[in-house]
């Protein structure tokens, strides 16, 4: 199970019913997807803000000075025994989350779960550097979205 610190700074999430609860039901099909034990006891902050957060953010921890959708910092610390797994952070851009379900014709929930199951999957380890990884982590995103009655993200993008 996953505990998800959700921090909402900045943007329009008021316009997502139900956000808190979308994120957390989001995360957890994630570790479902990846194959975590649903008893493993996991914890991450999830920072809902607008794109001039995420653009300082990027530009700081990744050199490049632009908004983006979503963002993940993997935690690097041990965990003490007995207290919750951290996994680490993850921010979503508001603004390009929303042109981005406009611009690809999907429904601003969905496509906010997506991100969501898109940057546990990476605190997990998960990567898209080369088409193998890519492959693993979109067959992943797609099990947790199917999990959540979204249909698959990709399925014009590859088909």
């Amino acid at each position: 199970m996953i505990s998800l610190d959700i921090e909402i700074e900045a943007g329009d999430w008021s316009e997502i019913t139900g956000v808190e609860w979308l994120a957390r039901r989001a995360a957890e099909a994630a570790l479902a997807a990846a194959g975590r034990p649903a008893e493993e006891d996991l914890e991450a902050t999830l920072l809902l803000t607008d794109d001039a957060s995420v653009q300082e953010l990027n530009r700081r921890w990744r050199g490049q000075d632009k908004p983006t959708n979503v963002l993940s910092f993997p935690a690097d610390m041990a965990t003490p025994p007995g207290e919750p797994r951290a996994l680490g952070d993850i921010a979503l851009a508001y603004e390009t989350l929303a042109r981005e379900a406009e611009t690809e014709g999907k429904s601003l929930p969905n496509h906010m779960a997506h991100l969501v199951v898109h940057g546990v999957l990476h605190l997990l380890g998960h990567d898209h550097e080369d088409d193998a990884e890519a492959e693993d982590m979109e067959r992943a995103e797609i099990a947790a979205l199917a999990a959540l009655g979204i249909a698959d993200p990709y399925r014009e993008i590859s088909g």
